[in-house]
């Protein structure tokens, strides 16, 4: 009998829970505040659909950004002429590592033809896999003004956040 009352309860607060987030009273990072050594970023109050766009893989795949719904997805726009989105490269390819079940877009946003695999490898960043967006749509569908906008990827704090929000 205790068992059957068990998975009662488990069921009603699954239900509760559902329907308190669908109604936005429940966040996904409930409770989870980012460190701060990630306080430029602001977290939004409810999930917003990403914008239609495609980037391509190294290969000249292309790839919708909505292909990736349902994970978390960190969305890193760099380019080979910015300093400080380099140095960050590294950085994003430990976070990755060491937090699987987020998934690390750096995405390439140089408007001339680089090969962005060996720049990569180059700079200690060879695990996380290539994307470009030569023509900058990411940018302008994010509206983001310019590059830089770093964040310490990598710090032990930012690396329990990510780890804690994913679960992984």
């Amino acid at each position: 009998m205790t068992k059957k009352i068990i998975i009662s309860l488990a069921v009603i607060v699954a239900l509760a829970m559902g329907i308190l987030y669908g109604k936005g009273l429940l966040s996904v990072h409930q409770g989870i505040e980012p460190p701060l050594s990630l306080g430029v970023l602001v977290l939004e109050k409810a999930p917003k659909p990403a914008p239609a766009v495609t980037f391509a893989d190294g290969k000249g795949d292309r790839h919708a950004l909505d292909a990736f719904k349902g994970r978390y997805v960190l969305l890193n726009l760099w380019a080979t002429w910015c300093a400080p989105c380099v140095s960050e490269l590294p950085f994003l390819a430990r976070l990755q590592a060491h937090a699987p079940g987020l998934r690390v877009l750096a995405i390439n946003a140089d408007s001339t033809k680089v090969d962005a695999g060996a720049f990569l490898k180059s700079h200690g960043a060879g695990t996380l896999p290539v994307y470009v967006d030569s023509d900058r749509m990411l940018m302008r569908s994010f509206v983001v003004p310019g590059l830089p906008t770093t964040v310490e990827w990598a710090s032990p704090e930012a690396v329990a956040y990510f780890k804690r929000i994913t679960g992984s």
